[in-house]
């Protein structure tokens, strides 16, 4: 199990968290093309074997690291701006089906460093998921609706603010939950509903209403089953 979420982690931090836009856009444009492909391909080779520590394990990293370039490059490829949410979908359970079978083939161990413990790897890699991942999903998740407000030329919203907002809400669900305090969960979506009220209201629209409460629904669903299934297996280690 830890193996695996020490391969999980990794994934997380070379597909999302250290990838920057610009990669991306770059990969796109020039597929095979791109020195940033290959980058990524490095990056993720590299976080495997460092995370789980064992030198054996270096083999796997490196099949690990060709496998994820090669299901890139099938989705840089067949991708098209119309199938860019399917193709997301269908790459993400590639890459974790590679590792659980990356997981199922390796007979060896996992090293802990120093204080870093198997409760450590649990507990960081639910929050990192909950942080840029868990957005980028919701956002492809939802990209298939984009509602306009006819107020949006008039928007004086801080930038990104709203990406912000829902990391540090699924933080908040996902600490009241390891804490044991389920009753704060529905404070928190109580005031974040009478803040959003006032925006809804003046926009006026049901689709941009719709629109917000399902992005909502989807973001403290994913921490709420985060949260239990960190907590789950944290009590297995007990």
């Amino acid at each position: 199990m830890i193996l695996f979420i020490k391969l999980l982690l990794a994934h997380l931090l070379g597909d999302f968290i250290w990838q920057p836009n610009s990669w991306v856009k770059d990969k796109e444009a020039r597929k095979y093309k791109s020195i940033y492909l290959y980058f990524h391909i490095l990056l993720h080779a590299i976080l495997a074997a460092v995370l789980v520590g064992e030198i054996k394990f270096i083999p796997y990293a490196i099949l690990i690291a060709i496998t994820h370039g090669s299901v890139d490059l099938i989705k840089l490829n067949y991708q098209k701006p119309n199938t860019k949410r399917t193709w997301f979908v269908l790459d993400q359970i590639a890459h974790i089906l590679i590792l659980i079978a990356i997981v199922l083939l390796y007979n060896g161990e996992s090293i802990n460093f120093l204080w870093f413990n198997n409760q450590f790897w649990i507990l960081i890699t639910g929050i990192l998921f909950i942080t840029k991942p868990t957005s980028i999903f919701i956002k492809t998740i939802i990209s298939i609706w984009n509602p306009e407000s006819q107020n949006s030329h008039n928007d004086n919203s801080l930038a990104t603010a709203g990406n912000y907002i829902g990391i540090l809400e699924r933080l908040f669900v996902f600490c009241f939950i390891l804490t044991g305090h389920f009753e704060a969960i529905g404070f928190l979506l109580a005031a974040k509903s009478i803040f959003r009220f006032g925006d809804l209201k003046e926009a006026k629209e049901r689709k941009l209403t719709e629109y917000v409460l399902i992005g909502t629904l989807i973001s403290f669903g994913t921490a709420i089953i985060t949260g239990l299934l960190v907590q789950a297996l944290l009590l297995q280690l007990v």
